[in-house]
């Protein structure tokens, strides 16, 4: 950066010649991202690209990157070393040098800063893969054939329109879920019913046993009383 003395001793920066070069990739990054051909290029008679390859190779996250690149670049123009050395004039005066490579110091900590700061929040806020995501809905919704929804200037028929599909959706769940609720307690009830049945079984079982039992024991008893009379041992 080269910096002249004018008629009151005030700084004056001389831009470099690279500006130009900037303003005219600008501007040819502003055709290529409408789809439209530079007026005077390389090749003038080279055939454009279409706004389906422009879409492919200019994402949102590369347009926003693009975009705060440049806002940084303007807020970093604003600190110009003519404002900056006209706020200190006095030490400007004392050591112009070293009052520049202050000035560039500054600038270097302060765009540091920015990016910095930027670089958290798309971090913090995943504006990455968000940005990303949008294209994906983008690139989606041009294969779908079907219109794009619209609001219909009636709240409560938007909110409802909104609202049905995933009422839908829950009752078919709840409905699915109530249906393997039934068949749960059907094929419970039926293991009940069949551990009763198995119940009744043993209970029957063991009363026929127990009857048999029973049986056995008044036929022995009748058996021993035929073998020995009680009026035999009375003497």
């Amino acid at each position: 950066m080269e910096v002249e003395q004018g008629e009151e001793g005030t700084p004056k920066e001389i831009a470099p010649s690279s500006d130009l070069c900037v303003k005219d990739s600008v501007g040819n990054q502003s055709n290529e991202g409408k789809g439209e051909c530079p007026s005077d290029g390389p090749n003038p008679g080279s055939v454009c690209n279409t706004s389906g390859e422009t879409e492919a190779r200019y994402s949102r996250l590369k347009i926003f990157n693009k975009v705060m690149q440049k806002s940084l670049d303007k807020f970093i123009d604003l600190a110009s070393f003519n404002r900056f050395a006209s706020t200190f004039r006095p030490l400007y005066k004392k050591n112009p040098q070293r009052m520049e490579s202050i000035h560039k110091q500054f600038i270097e900590e302060l765009r540091r800063a920015v990016e910095d700061d930027i670089n958290r929040l798309i971090e913090e806020g995943r504006l990455d893969f968000k940005l990303n995501e949008l294209d994906k809905l983008e690139q989606a919704a041009k294969d779908n054939p079907n219109p794009a929804w619209r609001p219909s200037g009636v709240p409560e028929q938007d909110f409802s329109s909104f609202l049905m599909p995933y009422y839908q959706k829950q009752e078919a769940y709840m409905r699915l879920e109530l249906k393997k609720i039934k068949t749960e307690n059907a094929s419970l009830a039926q293991r009940v019913l069949a551990g009763r049945e198995n119940i009744a079984q043993l209970e029957h079982q063991i009363s026929t046993a127990v009857d048999d039992w029973k049986a056995s024991v008044l036929q022995f008893e009748k058996l021993a009383s035929s073998l020995c009379p009680a009026d035999v041992f009375n003497v």
